[in-house]
């Protein structure tokens, strides 16, 4: 009998004394810093990527096309999520104020956001430094198209003369955005009157102008590149100095001999602020592997748009200069 109350309490002691190993363990362990894993170990469900303008259009396509090779690095789902209206401003304001814990992220466009920036008649709460700037993912060349079946010009010699006399409507996605700033550089350089109609993205427009409620198209290579190609809409000039590969054929606005007209889209992407910089520097490795992968490159050329991976402090420079070009034509802009 006392054998066995002696061993009773020699277990009792060893119990003890592994609960407070155990305790003790869990203490120092707590006060070196180890966080729960669920901190530690991001991503740990799915991301949501904010497009400021309707399905179907530039971006969106973009987007959807980089999303599977995105989830691929990231291990989690990468949504797409459309908030358009407000010239984009409404999808740029909900990323600025979304909660800053690495879940969701969304495309920067510019200039279009740049000269939402700029604009002295709009007060934004939103700024450059809002957002954690993660990627540039895409810079597309303007371009100038019209329908197929259209008599009064055919190309770019035949637009210009026609536009000096006469006025010709062409789209827009906001003042000063990309579309809107060839269309006044057009009238300042060329003397043209042409006067832009501001859409809520190229889904409308394309669909505005193949229905004949504008005259010309004003976009990007990449958005014409496959209405050109399939001949619904024929691209007469490349506002760039050089021509997009995707149009080889199409000239340049100096090679029709018109100076002074240059367009270039970027599509990029950015968290809100105050996302930790571990968070940050996992999305931004995630996003340079995807955006650089040989595939998603071979399908954004498919689609006419051309992929121009910049990091992320490059990426800032390209949208400060925006910011900066802008600011220079504000005169032109009437501001």
């Amino acid at each position: 009998m006392k054998r066995l109350w002696s061993f009773a309490v020699m277990l009792l002691f060893i119990i003890g004394v592994l609960t407070a190993c155990s305790g003790n363990q869990g203490a120092a362990s707590s006060s070196s810093g180890t966080k729960d894993t669920s901190e530690t170990d991001y991503p740990t469900k799915p991301i949501s990527v904010i497009v400021s303008y309707d399905a179907g259009g530039g971006t969106d396509t973009t987007a959807r096309t980089l999303t599977p090779f995105l989830e691929k690095e990231l291990g989690v789902p990468v949504n797409v999520i459309n908030q358009p209206g407000g010239s984009g401003w409404v999808g740029w304001t909900a990323l600025a104020t979304a909660k800053p814990d690495g879940y969701t992220i969304g495309y920067l466009n510019s200039p279009n956001i740049a000269g939402g920036l700029v604009n002295p008649s709009v007060k934004r709460e939103v700024n450059l430094d809002s957002f954690e700037v993660l990627a540039n993912h895409v810079a597309d060349p303007g371009v100038i198209a019209i329908r197929t079946d259209e008599k009064r010009f055919t190309n770019m010699q035949e637009l210009i003369e026609y536009a000096k006399k006469n006025k010709v409507k062409a789209n827009g996605s906001g003042v000063a955005s990309d579309e809107h700033l060839v269309s006044l550089l057009m009238n300042q350089k060329l003397g043209t009157k042409i006067e832009a109609v501001q859409f809520e993205g190229t889904a409308n427009s394309s669909t505005a102008f193949l229905g004949g409620h504008i005259d010309i198209l004003v976009t990007s290579a990449g958005e014409a590149y496959n209405l050109h190609n399939s001949g619904q809409l024929k691209v007469i000039g490349v506002a760039a100095k050089e021509r997009s590969a995707f149009l080889p054929d199409v000239p340049t606005f100096e090679e029709a001999g018109y100076e002074g007209v240059y367009s270039q889209a970027t599509r990029g992407l950015a968290a809100p602020k105050g996302v930790d910089p571990e968070k940050i520097k996992i999305l931004q490795a995630a996003l340079e592997k995807a955006i650089n992968n040989a595939d998603h490159i071979e399908k954004m050329e498919k689609l006419g748009t051309q992929v121009s991976y910049a990091g992320s402090e490059e990426y800032r420079n390209m949208l400060e200069q925006d910011i900066q070009d802008i600011t220079d034509l504000k005169d032109l802009l009437g501001w």
